[in-house]
């Protein structure tokens, strides 16, 4: 017997495509989608997935799905833009803003979901999703069922972005839920980096639920800054998919700051030989946050590597938790993966879960993982307390070189320096 909460009963009530003709594809991909998350159940502490998460808070929300209400001025926003992005794509509450944009339509190389669908249905249909699987996953499958609106990146062969293209995710609206979606294809030998951010507008109350799934064809060379700082009454709930194709590249560095639940889900297949894919995150939270990272990094093919470190630092009653996964196949020979959690707790009250693991079924491979989980050194900070810096100071240095090993390997510079200045400010006002 299926059990549906308010919150869920309440999306598949409101699903908005019941009178769509069923012949397009994309409707059938909505209707699929809709028809799973009907049979699926929203998870909770009892699943093995979820046992340290809690989102019992977020089961009876009746929140809507959002809808195309643009009223923000580029004046609002523009200090949120990257100042080194040529390409910027902005959604606000999931819908895009051509207005807030700036990016060459004419050449089907970036664009929202309906200008792909006019303009190259085909190569939409072949892509779209083909790799975030709804099956067993309802957040997934709602995401798929409201589908009306995307980014789509798509890389032609051999081509070198130079300048990161930005995806930037606005929200605006109180009491609903919206759903981001992300689309890049990088062609044999492209070369990219990308920026995705989830950043809101106000103090406002809303769901944010996004699912992001990217393509690597052989040699092609992807780096992915995926930034979440969303406001502290938000619940944001994320999902990525990435497939490495023979001797392709993919780096990752995610930095979550924000939300009041957050989850983020990353998925990365190393489909063929001499595939190499780095993930790197960052989660720093205070207060009453909960921040839960999930990574599956699947060694398929032989000759794959993979490295991963990631970073908590939690203050006061926040709870962070980290389980990475890195799964060795039969016949992925002489894989060579390593993984790291590293946990920095700042206060008595701070909690961390962190879990490592690998699943090895080859015989010749090279794999470590490890975990450690500590406070700030008080001989570190009596050293520089008695250089003349003050406690608080101390504290704020000590904190920022704990998390700028991560910060510092993004490659855009004033988004680095964003960063860097928000570490230390939040640790200097607590």
């Amino acid at each position: 017997m299926v059990i549906n909460t308010d919150y869920l009963e309440r999306s598949l009530e409101s699903w908005p495509f019941t009178n769509t003709k069923p012949s397009s594809w994309l409707n059938q991909l909505r209707a699929n989608a809709i028809d799973q998350a009907s049979m699926l159940r929203l998870p909770t502490k009892r699943d093995e997935e979820w046992r340290f998460t809690d989102i019992s808070a977020l089961t009876h929300l009746p929140f809507r799905p959002s809808q195309p209400e643009n009223i923000i001025h580029i004046g609002d926003v523009e200090h949120l833009f990257l100042k080194e992005a040529k390409i910027r794509l902005v959604f606000i509450d999931g819908y895009f803003s051509s207005s807030l944009s700036i990016f060459d339509p004419t050449s089907l190389t970036v664009g929202n979901l309906p200008m792909f669908l006019s303009s190259n249905s085909a190569y939409l249909e072949s892509h779209l999703g083909r790799l975030a699987k709804y099956e067993d996953n309802v957040f997934t499958a709602l995401n798929t069922a409201f589908l009306s609106d995307a980014a789509v990146v798509s890389i032609p062969k051999n081509a070198a972005v130079r300048d990161p293209i930005h995806l930037l995710f606005i929200a605006t609206q109180n009491e609903v839920t919206s759903y981001p979606r992300c689309l890049l294809v990088c062609e044999e030998g492209s070369n990219i980096t990308l920026v995705e951010e989830y950043i809101a507008h106000n103090n406002a109350k809303y769901i944010t639920n996004s699912v992001s799934e990217f393509f690597l064809a052989p040699h092609a060379n992807v780096k992915h800054i995926r930034i979440q700082r969303e406001n502290l009454e938000a619940f944001h709930l994320a999902n990525c998919a990435v497939s490495l194709d023979r001797a392709s590249q993919y780096q990752s560095i995610s930095i979550s700051t924000g939300a009041r639940i957050s989850r983020y889900n990353q998925n990365v297949f190393l489909n063929d030989e001499a595939a190499e894919c780095t993930i790197d995150g960052l989660t720093m939270i205070s207060n009453q946050q909960l921040a839960d990272t999930h990574s599956c990094i699947d060694h398929i093919k032989p000759h794959g590597t993979s490295y991963q470190q990631h970073k908590c630092i939690v203050n006061e009653k926040a709870h962070a938790v980290f389980n990475g996964r890195i799964v060795v196949r039969p016949h992925a020979q002489q894989t060579n993966s390593s993984q790291s959690s590293r946990n920095l707790l700042l206060s008595k009250t701070a909690q961390v879960n962190t879990k490592p693991q690998l699943e090895i079924f080859a015989n010749d491979v090279k794999c470590a993982h490890g975990a450690t989980v500590g406070q700030l050194d008080e001989e570190e900070l009596f050293y520089l307390e008695s250089r003349g810096l003050s406690p608080a100071t101390a504290r704020s240095l000590l904190t920022y070189a704990f998390g700028a090993e991560i910060i510092n390997r993004i490659p855009v510079t004033s988004l680095r320096q964003r960063l860097e200045h928000a570490i230390l400010t939040q640790e200097s006002k607590s």
